[in-house]
């Protein structure tokens, strides 16, 4: 069997740059193991704005731009819904907030993002003793129903398997890799904090963050908006929400835990005053890199070899516009862009 490009891993990342080779008439076969469950639990949340310090999201034009389109495509492909458009509230914690969030309202990349008026709503059960500031043109992509349509359309369309990549089976030789029955004249990683136990990639200094989230119902609490305080508040429709998420460095386990569970607890004490019940706790493990920016790039050696990895927590908005990037820079010779290619840490 000889393709065009073998990928590994099916998340966001995988996902996008599988769109580019479709749309380029390339042949290709993934392998998936559901080893990586950051896309599968993300939140899934796209926002333009970095709400804990009222600064723009890196690219956050051009990633929007080329996003929404994305996932409206994939609406239409797959006959699924999910994009759920609505507002972010963030709460102010004092006046001193509201000042520094007037002062970044006014700044050109942020202006038609930000309301520049402080809402003084009062919502039952939310805490917000100093209102909130508005956030324009956020909202969720569901990633788990996207991405288990978009396994069931490969598998209905034969190009993917579900088996752990053999790192060692891989044969390269003459710009091209061989890997069991397969001849690939790439062969791209996609595989989260996976790709640390890859010996083609393990070098880079990609790091794990494990993430937990709770699904609550909370029948008194009446909002439509994304919320968020010390932690996110996301209707989920019904009175019920997605609440996160936790931030663990140590812990490389994608399965909830009681420590992650009491964490959200305990701030959520803080954002909401209503009871409510909780319906489900999940746990993912997030590819995340110090200077928050992808990992994509050629192997310095062996150009067959390629990765597209390290989205971190703004996956929804990046992977889209990376794998673009990525896609044209192979086939193309366009430049990847310097702040995200691998090269910058050789």
């Amino acid at each position: 069997m000889k393709v065009d490009y073998i990928v590994v891993g099916l998340g966001l990342a995988g996902l996008a740059f599988i769109e580019e080779l479709i749309d380029a008439n390339k042949t290709f076969v993934v392998f998936e193991d559901d080893s990586q469950t950051s896309s599968l639990v993300a939140g899934g949340v796209y926002n333009p704005v970095i709400l804990k310090r009222f600064t723009p999201v890196w690219n956050a034009d051009k990633q929007l731009e080329i996003a929404l389109p994305f996932y409206q495509r994939l609406e239409k492909k797959l006959q699924i819904k999910v994009d759920v458009k609505f507002h972010t509230r963030k709460v102010f914690k004092s006046i001193e907030d509201q000042n520094n969030w007037f002062e970044a309202s006014d700044k050109p990349l942020l202006s038609k993002f930000m309301n520049s008026e402080v809402i003084h709503e009062k919502i039952e059960g939310v805490i917000a003793d100093f209102g909130f500031g508005e956030v324009y043109e956020t909202g969720r992509i569901d990633t788990e129903k996207l991405v288990t349509s978009y396994r069931e359309y490969l598998k209905n369309e034969s190009k993917i398997v579900f088996e752990k990549f053999e790192y060692d089976q891989l044969q390269l030789s003459n710009e091209v890799g061989f890997y069991k029955n397969i001849e690939a004249s790439r062969v791209v990683f996609c595989e989260g904090f996976g790709i640390k136990q890859n010996p083609f990639f393990n070098h880079l200094p990609l790091n794990e963050a494990k993430g937990e989230l709770l699904t609550i119902h909370a029948p008194d609490l009446e909002i439509d908006f994304l919320l968020k305080s010390t932690l996110f508040l996301l209707p989920l429709g019904n009175h019920y929400y997605k609440v996160g998420a936790t931030f663990n460095w140590k812990d490389k386990t994608s399965n909830p835990s009681e420590e992650g569970k009491q964490e959200l607890v305990e701030k959520l004490k803080k954002v909401i005053s209503v009871p409510y019940t909780i319906i489900n706790q999940t746990a993912g493990v997030r590819p995340t890199v110090k200077d928050r920016r992808p990992l994509v790039g050629v192997h310095q050696q062996h150009k067959q070899l390629v990765v597209l990895n390290g989205l971190g927590t703004r996956g929804v908005m990046i992977a889209p516009t990376v794998a673009k990037n990525l896609f044209n820079h192979l086939e193309k010779g366009e430049n990847l862009d310097k702040e995200i290619d691998i090269k910058r840490f050789s």
